[in-house]
């Protein structure tokens, strides 16, 4: 006669079968079901070393993740469990967040664990039985890098890449250097298909033999795509910005973008719109702008340029000019050309004198702080808005003013992808490239920041918009090339 299992040898029993079977651990502890992909995923990790996720946007890898660690956690005796993403707030508002979410469902993980904001651990081991949340530095050199998941040590490890689409390769060092001591060591990883290097590129391209990926799409007409992302967001995607745009292959699709899109433009780019002459009804009707990029330091220029529709004017470049200078060489170019806004850079506060002495004599001023968020939910901020529609702006037929610096500061940006949107690259980071600051490019960008109707003062003394008279001026974009070099600033014209 068989005799009775204990509760003891029951629980064993459960925890054996958890082990080979992830799937019915989740449907166990979450009464949860897994889509087809996300089974896909539990059962590759049983067998795989190695297991990358390369996904569209929203299709729930995060919470394929924490299964995982949870799954990991709870069969193992003494696991160790390091954690990582592209930043710390994403690691914290992502990652740990679900972990959380997930351990709340399962009357066992709160009877066995203890979560805390940077570690989770086993109340009876929580010295050797523990998963830990860790960050790297983005300035560090590939060594530093590599100490972010360093220090495991045990028979049980698991390392864990939260959005490994922009992580570079040295994060992962200490990770494969573990997989080289054998025992029950696995990498799992999952993010956004946003660069071109990194771990999850190696992944899916020249170390695809190593690994097990899975493809999460949210293509509409993909019988395989994730039922979690919507279908009509998908197609809506696709018509607003076109199947081939690197936006929607890496959000909608969960595809490499070419590797040639890093850079917003290219020489060849340039070249049509240098010196381009325009016809006058090309631009005649649209908004008169200027946009006032104000020296940060000693060694930077202001720079000062006048854009109408399709036509950039020659910038007017100041070094070492004071904050009443500055103001008084815009208000002077604003009465000349009757503009209808000035964009100025108020970023970090270096404007800030230029815009109220512009406000007190009555310009139409906009603050521009490039690090406020962007009305276009593609971008990461309002920089990387502006510098789209910029070189949008280049291909499309703009009219740039022969200066040789648009050459090379046009063309020295490049961008990634943050969370799904386009990010540009930090100014001073270009500064660094360059020898120099970009502020020609810069302020042509801040041109761009606000659309402005040609009929409407965009700023009224009372703060609202008001309709006001055409002003019939004899600037031309075309032909400012010497006279605008030499305004003068007369007080009365204040």
């Amino acid at each position: 006669m068989m005799a009775t299992m204990t509760k003891t040898e029951k629980a064993l029993e459960r925890n054996r079968k958890w082990r080979k079977d992830p799937v019915m651990f989740v449907r166990d502890n979450f009464a949860a079901e897994p889509d087809a992909w996300q089974a896909d995923v539990l059962a590759a990790a049983v067998v795989s070393p190695r297991v990358a996720m390369k996904s569209c946007k929203g299709p729930g890898k995060t919470c394929v993740l924490a299964w995982l660690i949870w799954w990991f956690m709870a069969t193992r005796r003494h696991p160790k469990v390091a954690c990582t993403s592209i930043s710390g707030a994403n690691l914290d508002d992502c990652l740990w967040t679900e972990l959380a979410y997930w351990q709340n469902k399962s009357e066992f993980l709160r009877a066995a664990f203890v979560w805390k904001k940077t570690r989770i651990y086993a109340k009876d081991h929580p010295e050797t039985w523990w998963c830990s949340a860790r960050q790297w530095s983005q300035s560090a050199d590939k060594d530093k890098q590599a100490d972010t998941l360093a220090g495991l040590h045990g028979k049980h490890l698991l390392f864990v890449l939260d959005e490994a689409g922009g992580i570079p390769d040295g994060v992962m060092a200490a990770a494969e250097a573990a997989l080289a001591t054998g025992g029950d060591t696995k990498i799992v990883m999952a993010g956004n298909p946003t660069q071109v290097s990194g771990p999850l590129w190696r992944a899916c391209t020249e170390e695809a033999d190593l690994w097990h990926v899975t493809e999460i799409t949210g293509d509409p007409d993909d019988p395989k795509r994730s039922p979690r992302v919507s279908k009509e967001w998908a197609e809506t995607q696709i018509r607003k910005y076109g199947k081939d745009n690197p936006w929607v292959l890496v959000n909608v699709f969960g595809k490499f973008p070419p590797s040639a899109i890093n850079t917003l433009l290219g020489p060849e780019d340039i070249a049509p719109a240098f010196g381009k002459h325009l016809k006058n009804e090309e631009y005649s009707w649209d908004a008169k702008l200027i946009g006032v990029d104000v020296a940060r330091f000693g060694d930077d220029r202001t720079v000062i340029t006048p854009r109408q529709g399709r036509a950039a004017a020659k910038p007017i470049v100041m070094r070492g000019a004071r904050t009443d200078e500055i103001a008084a060489r815009v208000a002077k170019l604003h009465k000349e050309m009757g503009a209808q806004g000035v964009m100025v850079d108020g970023t970090g506060g270096w404007g800030a004198g230029v815009i109220d002495a512009l406000r007190l004599a009555g310009v139409p001023v906009f603050e521009i702080n490039s690090s406020s968020a962007a009305t276009d939910p593609r971008y990461f901020n309002l920089r990387a808005e502006m510098h789209f529609k910029l070189a949008e702006w280049v291909k499309t037929g703009g009219s740039l003013a022969p200066e040789e610096e648009y050459k090379r500061e046009l063309t020295a940006p490049t961008y990634t992808f943050q969370g799904g949107k386009f990010r540009l690259e930090a100014k001073d980071q270009i500064k660094e490239r360059l020898g120099e600051s970009p502020d020609m490019a810069d302020s042509l960008a801040l041109t761009f920041a606000i659309d402005v109707v040609p009929e409407l003062h965009p700023l009224s003394p009372l703060g609202r918009q008001v309709q006001v008279d055409k002003v019939e001026t004899e600037w031309d974009p075309q032909e400012m090339a010497g006279a605008m070099a030499d305004l003068d600033w007369d007080p009365k014209d204040m």
